[in-house]
């Protein structure tokens, strides 16, 4: 398998992939090639896991060499035709090239190949290249189509499945205050859900207002809470209310249990799990949750580890948790999830 994540962060991928039993024998910047559909001593092919660095994950990719872009691109398109022989193609299909980060050039080789192989499947399967959509899809999915994941000039690895975790660029708004913004836009997907209008949310250590005025564009009614100031399109917003009060200490009104609950705190990790996150999960203050942990100053694996536990809270109070690294994250995981 090949398994993608962000550049810099690979080696945390690797290690995440042995911790779950797959045998890493090849990386570079922001990939990583494992033992072909097999866990370390398993003899059988596993289901995959839910994991949180991966981006993308090709199942069962063929390995394709060749000195020249026509080469490569000849090799891609027969690759393709013989195992799409006996395919129906109703609907769109996934079409996606990318390639190793950091090397000089290789997009635009890549590039080119693409071109190639569009052009090759024009003359040879014109109804079904018509179909074929050159983005990820939007959400965690399991699909098929053609993925080429080029690794240098020469060599590239082609896969007619792929796994995604979710995670993909997201548009930004000049009236955001912060980047943080991004991340809340792109946690939505990654959970399947978004605010809806007149639902209640909760932003707890919300300044300047990236994750409210998200939720505000959505007509839903946020309680801001933070000390600092709100900025941007969170200040003055009528959607907003703002509390000047500590993330730690706020307690909602008797017997008020908001629909969603925002957390990212430049905290100690385990301090924000501990005395925050714990009392609003298990006292069912929320029903629905999207927290950012930082792992810059801890151990990331460990921190996984911990996240997964069985006896966390995350895994005793809620369900439909989805733990990522995303792409619009630094050193830090965003966790959602569904209470009980």
């Amino acid at each position: 398998m090949i398994f993608t994540c962000q550049p810099g962060f690979t080696d945390l991928l690797a290690g995440e992939l042995s911790a779950h039993g797959f045998a890493p024998v090849e990386q570079g910047a922001g990939w990583v090639r494992t033992e072909p559909g097999k866990r370390v001593g398993d003899n059988a092919l596993h289901p995959l896991p839910d994991l949180c660095f991966p981006q993308m994950a090709l199942l069962e990719p063929v390995e394709i060499a060749a000195d020249s872009v026509n080469a490569l691109a000849a090799k891609i398109t027969e690759q393709f035709l013989t195992t799409a022989k006996t395919e129906r193609f109703e609907g769109e299909w996934p079409f996606l090239f990318e390639e190793a980060a950091e090397m000089d050039g290789l997009g635009r080789r890549v590039k080119g190949v693409e071109k190639m192989v569009e052009e090759n499947l024009k003359k040879r399967m014109s109804r079904v290249a018509k179909l074929a959509v050159a983005d990820k899809p939007r959400g965690v999915a399991r699909l098929r189509g053609l993925y080429v994941f080029f690794v240098d000039f020469k060599r590239a690895y082609v896969a007619r499945e792929a796994v995604f975790g979710g995670q993909r660029r997201m548009a930004d708004d000049e009236q955001a205050p912060s980047r943080s913004y991004l991340k809340i836009e792109e946690a939505y997907i990654v959970l399947g859900r978004e605010p809806a209008f007149e639902e209640t949310v909760v932003d707890l250590g919300a300044a300047p207002g990236g994750w409210s005025y998200s939720a505000s564009k959505r007509g839903a009614k946020i309680v801001a809470v933070d000390n600092g100031p709100l900025k941007g399109g969170a200040y003055n917003n009528y959607k907003i209310e703002h509390r000047m009060e500590d993330a730690f200490t706020f307690r909602p009104a008797p017997d008020q249990v908001f629909d969603w609950m925002f957390c990212d705190l430049v905290e100690e990790p385990h301090h924000v799990m501990e005395n925050l996150i714990q009392p609003w999960l298990e006292r069912g203050w929320c029903r629905r949750f999207v927290v950012i942990l930082k792992f810059g100053r801890v151990d990331p694996l460990a921190l996984l580890r911990d996240v997964r536990a069985p006896e966390s809270v995350f895994s005793r109070c809620a369900t439909n948790v989805r733990v990522r690294h995303l792409y619009h994250d630094r050193e830090e995981f965003t966790i959602v999830g569904e209470l009980k």
